[in-house]
Protein backbone atom coordinates (compact mmCIF):
# COMPACT_ATOMS: atom_id res chain seq x y z
CA UNK A 1 0.00 0.00 0.00
CA UNK A 2 0.98 3.73 -0.79
CA UNK A 3 2.50 5.78 1.74
CA UNK A 4 3.89 9.22 0.48
CA UNK A 5 5.88 11.85 3.47
CA UNK A 6 4.05 14.30 5.90
CA UNK A 7 4.93 16.91 3.60
CA UNK A 8 3.15 15.54 0.57
CA UNK A 9 -0.09 13.54 2.48
CA UNK A 10 -3.19 15.17 3.05
CA UNK A 11 -3.84 17.38 5.61
CA UNK A 12 -7.54 16.81 5.95
CA UNK A 13 -10.02 14.15 4.41
CA UNK A 14 -13.30 14.31 3.70
CA UNK A 15 -15.77 11.21 3.32
CA UNK A 16 -18.75 11.04 2.55
CA UNK A 17 -20.77 8.10 3.15
CA UNK A 18 -23.95 6.51 0.79
CA UNK A 19 -27.04 7.12 1.59
CA UNK A 20 -27.70 5.90 5.09
CA UNK A 21 -24.59 4.75 5.38
CA UNK A 22 -24.10 4.17 9.87
CA UNK A 23 -20.39 4.67 11.13
CA UNK A 24 -19.90 1.04 11.60
CA UNK A 25 -20.19 0.51 8.02
CA UNK A 26 -17.75 3.46 7.24
CA UNK A 27 -15.28 2.40 9.81
CA UNK A 28 -13.26 0.04 7.23
CA UNK A 29 -12.82 3.18 5.01
CA UNK A 30 -11.55 4.99 7.57
CA UNK A 31 -9.01 2.34 8.80
CA UNK A 32 -8.12 2.50 5.03
CA UNK A 33 -7.18 6.43 5.01
CA UNK A 34 -5.60 5.86 8.46
CA UNK A 35 -3.25 3.12 7.13
CA UNK A 36 -2.62 5.29 4.08
CA UNK A 37 -2.31 8.62 5.29
CA UNK A 38 -1.99 7.99 9.30
CA UNK A 39 -0.99 11.73 9.86
CA UNK A 40 -4.43 13.51 8.11
CA UNK A 41 -7.52 14.72 9.71
CA UNK A 42 -10.47 12.58 8.98
CA UNK A 43 -13.97 14.09 8.57
CA UNK A 44 -16.79 11.76 8.25
CA UNK A 45 -20.00 13.02 7.13
CA UNK A 46 -23.83 10.66 7.54
CA UNK A 47 -25.85 11.17 4.66
CA UNK A 48 -29.40 10.18 5.46
CA UNK A 49 -31.50 9.68 2.18
CA UNK A 50 -34.77 10.97 3.59
CA UNK A 51 -33.53 14.39 5.51
CA UNK A 52 -31.88 14.87 1.22
CA UNK A 53 -34.56 14.29 -0.66
CA UNK A 54 -36.93 16.89 1.66
CA UNK A 55 -34.33 19.37 2.23
CA UNK A 56 -34.30 22.27 0.12
CA UNK A 57 -30.63 23.31 -1.20
CA UNK A 58 -30.42 26.26 1.17
CA UNK A 59 -31.31 23.96 4.14
CA UNK A 60 -28.57 21.22 3.18
CA UNK A 61 -26.46 23.95 2.75
CA UNK A 62 -26.62 24.99 6.10
CA UNK A 63 -26.43 21.69 7.56
CA UNK A 64 -23.07 21.50 5.80
CA UNK A 65 -21.23 24.68 7.21
CA UNK A 66 -19.88 22.78 10.44
CA UNK A 67 -18.40 20.58 7.68
CA UNK A 68 -16.43 23.30 6.35
CA UNK A 69 -15.33 24.90 9.58
CA UNK A 70 -14.03 21.03 10.48
CA UNK A 71 -11.59 21.22 7.28
CA UNK A 72 -10.72 25.22 7.68
CA UNK A 73 -11.60 26.38 10.85
CA UNK A 74 -14.44 28.84 12.07
CA UNK A 75 -12.98 31.88 11.65
CA UNK A 76 -13.47 33.74 8.26
CA UNK A 77 -9.97 34.10 7.11
CA UNK A 78 -9.71 34.62 3.64
CA UNK A 79 -10.69 31.87 0.81
CA UNK A 80 -7.29 32.26 -0.52
CA UNK A 81 -5.79 30.93 3.01
CA UNK A 82 -7.22 27.79 2.28
CA UNK A 83 -5.47 27.39 -1.14
CA UNK A 84 -1.90 27.35 0.06
CA UNK A 85 -0.94 23.84 -0.85
CA UNK A 86 1.79 23.45 2.07
CA UNK A 87 -0.90 24.00 4.47
CA UNK A 88 -4.14 22.76 3.28
CA UNK A 89 -4.14 19.32 1.21
CA UNK A 90 -7.75 17.86 1.10
CA UNK A 91 -8.64 14.68 -0.21
CA UNK A 92 -12.46 14.07 -0.56
CA UNK A 93 -14.36 11.04 -1.06
CA UNK A 94 -17.84 10.39 -2.18
CA UNK A 95 -20.29 7.67 -2.33
CA UNK A 96 -23.16 7.19 -3.89
CA UNK A 97 -25.54 10.03 -4.74
CA UNK A 98 -26.65 10.85 -1.83
CA UNK A 99 -23.43 11.49 -0.73
CA UNK A 100 -22.95 13.49 -4.07
CA UNK A 101 -25.98 15.26 -2.65
CA UNK A 102 -24.02 16.42 0.84
CA UNK A 103 -21.16 17.06 -1.07
CA UNK A 104 -22.71 19.32 -4.04
CA UNK A 105 -24.57 21.10 -0.81
CA UNK A 106 -21.26 21.03 0.90
CA UNK A 107 -19.68 23.14 -2.63
CA UNK A 108 -22.65 25.51 -2.55
CA UNK A 109 -21.94 26.26 0.94
CA UNK A 110 -18.12 27.15 0.03
CA UNK A 111 -19.00 28.90 -2.40
CA UNK A 112 -21.11 31.13 -0.33
CA UNK A 113 -19.09 32.17 2.26
CA UNK A 114 -16.21 32.97 0.11
CA UNK A 115 -17.11 33.56 -2.88
CA UNK A 116 -14.63 30.92 -4.87
CA UNK A 117 -14.51 27.13 -5.62
CA UNK A 118 -14.05 24.71 -2.76
CA UNK A 119 -9.91 24.19 -2.67
CA UNK A 120 -9.23 20.47 -2.65
CA UNK A 121 -6.40 18.41 -4.37
CA UNK A 122 -8.51 14.89 -5.43
CA UNK A 123 -11.97 13.83 -5.17
CA UNK A 124 -12.95 10.25 -5.20
CA UNK A 125 -16.33 9.15 -6.95
CA UNK A 126 -16.95 5.69 -5.83
CA UNK A 127 -20.68 4.78 -7.28
CA UNK A 128 -21.11 7.67 -8.02
CA UNK A 129 -22.93 9.71 -10.17
CA UNK A 130 -25.59 8.21 -12.20
CA UNK A 131 -28.70 9.25 -14.06
CA UNK A 132 -31.11 11.86 -12.67
CA UNK A 133 -33.93 10.36 -14.56
CA UNK A 134 -36.80 9.87 -12.30
CA UNK A 135 -38.02 6.56 -14.13
CA UNK A 136 -34.69 5.41 -14.37
CA UNK A 137 -33.78 5.46 -10.79
CA UNK A 138 -37.60 5.06 -9.21
CA UNK A 139 -36.17 1.49 -9.08
CA UNK A 140 -32.53 1.46 -7.52
CA UNK A 141 -33.17 4.47 -5.37
CA UNK A 142 -36.43 2.82 -3.87
CA UNK A 143 -34.51 -0.49 -3.11
CA UNK A 144 -31.47 1.81 -1.53
CA UNK A 145 -33.90 3.36 0.58
CA UNK A 146 -35.46 0.03 1.74
CA UNK A 147 -32.25 -1.21 2.41
CA UNK A 148 -31.39 1.83 4.37
CA UNK A 149 -34.63 1.07 6.24
CA UNK A 150 -34.64 -2.68 6.90
CA UNK A 151 -32.83 -2.29 10.38
CA UNK A 152 -35.81 0.30 11.28
CA UNK A 153 -38.62 -1.58 10.47
CA UNK A 154 -38.08 -5.44 11.49
CA UNK A 155 -40.59 -7.77 9.89
CA UNK A 156 -41.80 -6.28 7.40
CA UNK A 157 -41.65 -7.34 3.72
CA UNK A 158 -38.67 -5.89 1.98
CA UNK A 159 -41.15 -5.83 -0.92
CA UNK A 160 -43.25 -3.78 1.09
CA UNK A 161 -40.98 -1.28 2.38
CA UNK A 162 -39.42 -0.84 -1.28
CA UNK A 163 -43.13 0.03 -2.54
CA UNK A 164 -43.62 2.42 0.63
CA UNK A 165 -40.44 3.85 -0.58
CA UNK A 166 -41.59 4.12 -3.94
CA UNK A 167 -44.82 6.01 -3.50
CA UNK A 168 -42.73 8.54 -1.32
CA UNK A 169 -40.45 8.93 -4.15
CA UNK A 170 -43.41 9.46 -6.97
CA UNK A 171 -45.01 11.98 -4.47
CA UNK A 172 -41.82 14.27 -3.74
CA UNK A 173 -40.99 14.02 -7.86
CA UNK A 174 -44.34 15.33 -8.59
CA UNK A 175 -44.62 17.71 -6.28
CA UNK A 176 -41.34 19.02 -7.37
CA UNK A 177 -42.26 19.27 -10.89
CA UNK A 178 -45.25 21.02 -9.97
CA UNK A 179 -43.28 23.85 -8.25
CA UNK A 180 -40.45 23.62 -11.11
CA UNK A 181 -37.70 23.31 -8.26
CA UNK A 182 -34.53 21.11 -9.48
CA UNK A 183 -34.39 17.80 -8.06
CA UNK A 184 -30.93 17.36 -5.55
CA UNK A 185 -29.26 14.80 -7.09
CA UNK A 186 -29.89 16.77 -10.44
CA UNK A 187 -28.14 20.07 -8.62
CA UNK A 188 -25.44 17.38 -7.33
CA UNK A 189 -24.23 15.47 -10.95
CA UNK A 190 -24.10 19.22 -12.33
CA UNK A 191 -22.35 20.78 -9.40
CA UNK A 192 -19.65 18.28 -9.51
CA UNK A 193 -18.71 19.56 -13.37
CA UNK A 194 -19.12 23.01 -12.62
CA UNK A 195 -15.49 24.90 -11.86
CA UNK A 196 -17.75 27.92 -10.25
CA UNK A 197 -18.00 24.87 -7.21
CA UNK A 198 -15.65 21.91 -7.94
CA UNK A 199 -12.28 23.19 -8.49
CA UNK A 200 -10.90 22.20 -11.64
CA UNK A 201 -7.43 21.93 -10.91
CA UNK A 202 -8.06 18.69 -8.53
CA UNK A 203 -7.67 15.16 -9.77
CA UNK A 204 -10.70 12.85 -9.93
CA UNK A 205 -11.05 9.48 -9.61
CA UNK A 206 -13.79 7.52 -11.07
CA UNK A 207 -14.28 4.23 -8.84
CA UNK A 208 -17.15 1.99 -10.39
CA UNK A 209 -18.24 -1.76 -11.88
CA UNK A 210 -20.68 -2.88 -14.52
CA UNK A 211 -22.32 -5.25 -11.71
CA UNK A 212 -23.84 -2.16 -10.04
CA UNK A 213 -26.82 -2.07 -10.12
CA UNK A 214 -28.21 1.28 -8.48
CA UNK A 215 -25.59 3.09 -10.03
CA UNK A 216 -25.39 2.60 -13.88
CA UNK A 217 -21.87 2.19 -15.43
CA UNK A 218 -22.70 4.33 -18.82
CA UNK A 219 -23.31 7.38 -16.44
CA UNK A 220 -20.76 7.11 -14.83
CA UNK A 221 -18.33 7.20 -17.96
CA UNK A 222 -20.54 9.76 -19.74
CA UNK A 223 -20.24 11.87 -16.42
CA UNK A 224 -16.19 11.41 -16.46
CA UNK A 225 -16.35 12.20 -20.73
CA UNK A 226 -18.06 15.59 -19.63
CA UNK A 227 -15.32 16.07 -17.04
CA UNK A 228 -12.69 15.60 -18.96
CA UNK A 229 -14.30 17.80 -21.54
CA UNK A 230 -14.53 20.81 -19.04
CA UNK A 231 -11.03 20.89 -18.34
CA UNK A 232 -11.24 18.40 -15.23
CA UNK A 233 -7.88 15.94 -14.80
CA UNK A 234 -9.58 11.94 -14.50
CA UNK A 235 -8.76 8.71 -13.78
CA UNK A 236 -11.09 5.56 -14.02
CA UNK A 237 -11.13 2.68 -11.91
CA UNK A 238 -13.66 -0.43 -13.54
CA UNK A 239 -13.81 -3.19 -10.60
CA UNK A 240 -14.98 -6.85 -11.40
CA UNK A 241 -18.07 -8.07 -10.58
CA UNK A 242 -18.14 -5.51 -7.63
CA UNK A 243 -21.59 -4.44 -6.14
CA UNK A 244 -22.75 -0.88 -5.25
CA UNK A 245 -20.09 0.75 -3.23
CA UNK A 246 -18.69 -3.06 -2.71
CA UNK A 247 -15.37 -2.29 -4.52
CA UNK A 248 -13.35 -1.54 -1.96
CA UNK A 249 -14.81 -4.58 0.53
CA UNK A 250 -14.12 -6.98 -2.47
CA UNK A 251 -10.72 -5.58 -4.15
CA UNK A 252 -8.95 -3.56 -1.55
CA UNK A 253 -5.64 -3.94 -2.65
CA UNK A 254 -7.11 -2.49 -6.14
CA UNK A 255 -8.81 0.19 -4.51
CA UNK A 256 -6.28 1.50 -2.16
CA UNK A 257 -3.71 1.50 -4.68
CA UNK A 258 -5.83 3.65 -7.30
CA UNK A 259 -6.38 5.81 -4.41
CA UNK A 260 -2.86 6.27 -3.25
CA UNK A 261 -1.58 6.50 -7.58
CA UNK A 262 -4.56 9.40 -8.42
CA UNK A 263 -2.83 10.96 -4.73
CA UNK A 264 0.84 11.13 -5.82
CA UNK A 265 -0.75 12.33 -9.68
CA UNK A 266 -2.89 15.25 -7.70
CA UNK A 267 0.81 16.33 -5.13
CA UNK A 268 2.95 15.85 -8.01
CA UNK A 269 4.46 19.20 -7.89
CA UNK A 270 4.44 19.31 -4.06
Amino acid sequence: MFRGDIFSNPTTILLYGWGDARPKHLAKYVDGYRALFPAAKLVVVLCPILRCLYQTLEARSKAMTPVISACFGSSRESAADHKSSTQNRILVQVMSNTGGMYFAATLNAYRQRFGQCFPHHMLVLDSTPGSTSFLQNAGPWSRAMALGASGYLPGMPFIVTQAMACMFLAALHGFGWLIGASSAAAYSVAAVNNEELCARGAMRLYVYSKEDDIIYWEDIESHAAQARQRGYQVDMDMFEGTPHVGHMRMHSEQYWGAVGKTWREAVGGL
